[in-house]
């Protein structure tokens, strides 16, 4: 009997142990951000204007915006959770050939963007990126771009404006719906800060919207995407299934590239 209360005491240590490690260290299980010099020298091959927003409570945010003669409107790309505009601005370029500008911002503790991380000051600062693309071209040339992490701020401005389309690549349910499962053995819902629950922006998105997903992404379950698909019941949401594709190769498929050229071209 004594043996037993010692390992349960043991194991009930161990476990308290995790949670509070998995409550402390939560941000960088989600954020995967590295860091520039504010010295640091962009190149890229296609014209670009660096930028630097500031936002409400004196974060600065820095961004790139692509430029292409004589543009039919802007993509408004918010991106992964991992790297940094020297990474995305590479990415971002591929919409060059569709004749678009394209925005692109690094969020706070990205690049060289910097600022304290939270849930709200993160939609934010979205929202002041979108505010800039209305600067530059009016709404209904605007077309927001998300992918991973980034489909809950292109969803979350997206039902606050009203752009000409809605991109979802490897989009999530909601952060809360993926930690539930990848660590049922946690009191989740009480522990974790960050919801991002972009079913929730989904359901005031007014615009066309499409979603790409591979079947076999180990990241964020295809599941995600499909559940996505059946939070907005309109006609106007177009579903991509990519049989086999994974999370950061859907570029590969002949799909990715027909679906982006029926939205763009």
């Amino acid at each position: 009997m004594q043996r037993l209360k010692k390992f349960f005491f043991v194991t009930f240590g161990c476990y308290l142990l995790l949670t509070v490690l998995a409550f402390m260290l939560q941000e960088k299980l989600i954020f995967l951000p590295t860091q520039l010099e504010q010295e640091y020298v962009y190149t890229f091959e296609q014209n670009f204007e660096e930028l630097f927003l500031t936002s409400k409570d004196g974060a600065t945010l820095n961004a790139l915006h692509f430029k292409v003669n004589n543009p039919k409107g802007i993509i408004l790309y918010f991106h992964g959770n991992a790297g940094d505009l020297s990474r995305w601005g590479e990415v971002t370029s591929y919409f060059k050939q569709y004749q678009y500008d394209v925005l692109v911002m690094d969020y706070r503790t990205y690049g060289k963007s910097r600022g304290e991380l939270s849930e709200d000051a993160l939609y934010q600062d979205a929202a002041l990126f979108y505010d800039k693309a209305k600067e530059l071209f009016s709404e209904d040339k605007i077309n927001v771009y998300g992918r991973s992490l980034g489909t809950t701020f292109a969803t979350y401005v997206a039902s606050k404006g009203n752009p000409k389309s809605l991109v979802l690549e490897t989009p999530f349910y909601s952060v809360m719906a993926v930690a539930k499962k990848r660590y049922w053995f946690l009191p989740v819902e009480r522990m974790l800060k960050y919801g991002f629950p972009t079913y929730r922006y989904m359901e005031d998105v007014n615009c066309p919207v499409t979603i790409i997903h591979g079947t076999d992404d180990g990241i964020v379950p295809y599941e995600h995407g499909l559940r996505l698909y059946k939070t907005l019941q309109k006609n106007q949401i177009n579903m991509v299934t990519i049989p086999g594709g994974s999370h950061n190769n859907l570029i590969e498929y002949a799909a990715y590239h027909d679906t982006i050229k029926s939205i763009y071209y």
